[in-house]
């Protein structure tokens, strides 16, 4: 060879050896980066909240009297406290300094207050020394002067009631639904031995009258409870009670004349009382507080009798060093705070049973109180010395357990793994478990792989090893060609035309599956005895393809023929109806068989044409080898062939079944994105990247549910690097194995 020319090809075997060496690289710290890239928007998730204290102050000289009421707005800039003398003071949190003060105090003309009770968002409930109640809000106006927001502060009396002859109660809870002419309030009184309830209610009727009405009632048998603690949630239905003596009490108080007492559970049968009780936001779950300084949360759900609910203890969130005195709920999600007698301030969120934070005062607390953001935190001891806290904890709910364990959520009787992440409540527990959406990732890969193997190894092993070249030359560029069809067309396809014709012919379907091999083995023992005779011989090697046709045509058509046989038999005359009645299960028109065809009918072009190709370059000599001693053309390819290819129709099986777990747009469009863990054909799945598509465009920015999906991208990820590091490992074996 001449040198010029030697010397030309060499640079240029050097030139491509660089271009593809950086090309390889480049893509490996590309999928390095998108891996960096999705791993640190999810990161944040497990990320530890963290406090710090933005202001220390004292309301000693301010306040006379025993503090009652301490808050905080929204923006954590201005703090609130009443004092037992009626006297509202507001603070400057950034300079330190009082605002104002608003006296506030009944019509009566009485000055002294006895409790106070928090009614959701700066609303409190007071109770006079001469039996009167009043219900008063506070809140922080906002004006804009110069582009620059600014915010007063108002207290505003919401509703007054005048005290009762019963006499003077100890502690008093109220509660307003509905508003303006369709308003009710509820009023419950606790006295030394029993307990008033009380209701008004006005309503509009038809002649645009307003009509008041009200009702009163009294649980009767309240005096055998030495009662520690109460709570009642927002509706003012349902009264809660914990005694002295470790007993859990619920009321059904909606009707006033008709109480019923629906639990009576003992909670802790050492006896230990019950120091603090408050409604988790929601009002499902409630969160108890004992004297060993436990907190748990409870709710009534159903057991082993599905039909009779009672309270259950659910969640158990750690542990005081002493007492509980005082439980709080967050108003923005499922987490709760409670104080004990040392002046401990502990935050736990209740679905992830985590303990977040822990905030320490010198002496014992009087009273503690999150904003509404959920991103301050004010609070104030026996000193009267206020101590205000910014919060950083944007992401509670997240756990491991709560990512990839069961839970026992609100309203549901055990423990499971759901996935659920919105509502159009804003108190909604969200159910955020990915373990639906990987076992719905697997189950369609699964479905779709039973479908797809067969047929494309099968094919595959025909085109090569006993196909004409001429036939074999049409049919895989078109198998590949295959491929080129946009997902999006299959998944409309499967889903608006192929399941309402599976729906309508599902036995039929079914009984393909029995009909199509008994007719095919029929008909291979029909070619046999044609394939003896003289005239049979004569029929071509390579075509008996054309004779399957008829075969799968007369399969299908004697099945759909037999269905309603079939179904009068052995289903009642509906296999639908008789699915659910015996089974327990629902057929969904959008199933595990449809995602089979769908997603199936994708991966098929892939594994087809790996296998073909590493069929094809098995050596000849290894297969003239075989016929040479006496073998059959199948006994060379199930013996020789395909063990030589085996390294490479592996890596084609896994090609496709990364390429199916993988899959968006067929899923998306022909699962019913139902996040279920279910085996089952006739029920649909909720995939790892279909969620993803139908979840991102509604997560906020930054927010748990859009790190939570990039968590899903990242899980994904892991799944398939994974998969082609076991797959690489298996081929790698086999090639030693079988390497030629």
């Amino acid at each position: 060879m001449d040198q010029i020319l030697f010397e030309k090809l060499k640079r240029r075997d050097k030139i491509a050896r660089s271009i593809i060496i950086s090309v390889g690289i480049f893509i490996i710290i590309s999928v390095i980066g998108i891996l960096f890239l999705i791993t640190s928007v999810a990161l944040p998730l497990f990320l530890p909240p963290h406090q710090q204290i933005k202001q220390q102050f004292s309301v000693e000289n301010e306040f006379s009297g025993r503090i009652f009421v301490i808050g905080i707005d929204e923006y954590t800039e201005q703090a609130y406290a009443l004092d037992q003398n009626g006297l509202w003071g507001f603070y400057d949190i950034e300079e330190n300094k009082l605002r104002g003060t608003i006296p506030r105090e009944p019509e009566s003309g009485t000055n002294t207050i006895l409790s106070v009770e928090t009614y959701g968002n700066n609303i409190y409930t007071l109770l006079w020394a001469d039996g009167t109640v009043t219900v008063e809000k506070v809140d922080f106006p906002i004006t804009y002067e110069n582009n620059k927001r600014v915010s007063d502060f108002r207290v505003t009396q919401l509703q007054e009631f005048a005290p009762i002859d019963e006499g003077k109660p100890i502690r008093v809870f109220v509660r307003k639904t509905g508003e303006e002419e369709d308003e009710k309030w509820t009023i419950v009184r606790l006295f030394q031995g029993r307990i008033l309830v009380n209701t008004q209610s006005q309503s509009e009727n038809f002649l645009g009258e307003v009509e008041t009405e009200e009702l009163s009632g009294e649980i009767e048998d309240n005096k055998i409870w030495d009662i520690a603690s109460m709570a009642l949630t927002t509706d003012g239905n349902v009264l809660y009670a914990g005694t002295n003596d470790g007993f859990l009490l619920r009321w059904d108080i909606a009707d006033p004349e008709e109480i019923t007492l629906t639990d009576q559970v003992l909670a802790f049968p050492d006896g230990r009382s019950i120091t603090a009780l408050g409604m988790v936001y929601g009002d499902v779950s409630l969160a108890v507080g004992d004297a060993n300084g436990n907190l748990s949360t409870w709710m009534r759900a159903s057991g082993s009798n599905q039909n009779m609910k009672k309270l259950v203890k659910v969640h158990q969130l750690g542990k005081h060093d002493t007492e509980v005195i005082g439980i709080e709920p967050v108003l923005l999600n499922k987490s709760i705070i409670s104080w004990d007698q040392s002046g401990v301030i502990r935050l736990d969120h209740m679905t992830s049973e985590s303990h977040l934070l822990t905030f320490q005062t010198k002496t014992p607390l009087l009273s503690a109180r999150f904003n509404s953001r959920g991103d301050g935190l004010i609070a104030i001891d026996t000193n009267k010395q206020v101590t205000v806290w910014a919060v950083k904890n944007p992401h509670p709910e997240i756990s491991w357990n709560v990512l990839f364990g069961r839970v026992w959520y609100e309203g549901y009787s055990k423990l499971e793994f759901i996935w659920q992440s919105s509502s159009a409540s804003d108190d909604f527990e969200s159910k955020i478990s990915l373990v639906p959406l990987i076992f719905g990732s697997l189950k369609g890969t699964l479905y779709a792989m039973i479908f797809a193997i067969p047929l494309a190894i099968l094919g595959a092993i025909y085109t090569s090893q006993f196909a004409k070249d001429t036939f074999r030359k049409w049919i895989k560029p078109g198998v590949e060609i295959m491929a080129a069809m946009p997902s999006v067309i299959i998944g409309f396809l499967v889903a608006l035309w192929l399941a309402p014709i599976m729906e309508r012919y599902i036995v039929g379907f079914l009984t393909c599956l029995v009909m199509i091999p008994l007719v095919g083995s029929l008909f291979i023992l029909v070619w046999k005895k044609i394939r003896e005779q003289d005239w049979g011989k004569r029929i071509e090697n390579g075509y008996e393809f054309l004779a399957i046709f008829p075969i799968l045509i007369l399969g299908v058509v004697l099945s759909i023929w037999m269905q309603p046989m079939i179904e009068a038999i052995f289903f009642d005359g509906n296999f639908k109806q008789w699915l659910f009645e015996s089974a327990g299960e629902q057929y969904n028109q959008r199933n595990s068989i449809i995602i089979a065809f769908g997603l199936g009918f994708l991966v098929i072009p892939i594994i087809f044409t790996i296998s073909d190709d590493a069929l094809t370059n098995v050596p000849s000599n290894l297969k003239a080898a075989s016929l040479a001693l006496g073998a059959s053309r199948w006994q060379t390819v199930w013996r020789v062939v395909i063990p030589s290819a085996s390294p490479g129709i592996f890596a084609a099986i896994i090609i496709g079944f990364g390429r199916a777990v993988g899959e968006t747009m067929v899923v998306l469009m022909a699962t019913g994105n139902t996040p279920l863990l279910d085996w089952s054909p006739f029920n649909g799945m909720r995939t790892l990247s279909a969620n993803i598509a139908v979840e991102l465009p509604e997560a906020p920015v930054e927010g748990t549910l859009y790190r939570v999906l990039f968590l899903s991208a990242v899980v994904l990820f892991i799944m398939t690097f994974v998969l082609n590091i076991i797959a690489e490992i298996v081929r790698t074996n086999l090639r030693k194995k079988y390497g030629y």
